[in-house]
């Protein structure tokens, strides 16, 4: 069982949250809703929880398949749910951005192992009726991903 410690530390809204590893993490809300920019929002931290899972993922796939890895970089986009509470990612769009000596092939395939079968974040992303739309580029070429 994981387990999560969190703690009111700044302000009204600010939390550290802490596993049972010693990372921490924290997280805020906006200023507009009464916080102080002290840590990212919790809706945030979702999408980077994204990327690092699919992240994680896709170098562990084309480190198998011998592929060098120079840079990985990943930009995520979110649209959350107009006008409703709570509001969820509605539709998330991310671009891989992969450097090396790297087939282009072998790296749409790591992505889409990644974002269709593998990556637990992704997967209750879609769960909870979010769409996740993606692209792969290789040396700054865009690769076909054939969603």
């Amino acid at each position: 069982m994981i387990k999560i410690e969190l703690e009111r530390v700044e302000g009204d809204f600010g939390f550290e949250a802490k596993d049972a590893n010693g990372h921490t993490v924290r997280l805020d809300t906006s200023p507009e809703g009464g916080g102080t920019n002290f840590g990212v929002r919790p809706m945030q931290m979702l999408l980077m929880g994204l990327g690092g899972c699919s992240g994680i993922d896709i170098v562990n796939i084309l480190k198998k398949q011998r592929q060098t890895i120079d840079g990985f970089n990943m930009k995520i986009e979110g649209e959350r749910e107009a006008g409703k509470e709570p509001s969820i990612w509605k539709n998330v769009t991310i671009v891989f951005e992969l450097t090396g000596n790297i087939d282009p092939d072998k790296a749409r395939r790591a992505c889409e192992l990644s974002m269709d079968k593998y990556c637990s974040v992704a997967e209750t992303l879609r769960r909870a009726g979010g769409e996740l739309k993606w692209e792969v580029r290789v040396n700054q070429l865009a690769i076909d991903n054939k969603q």
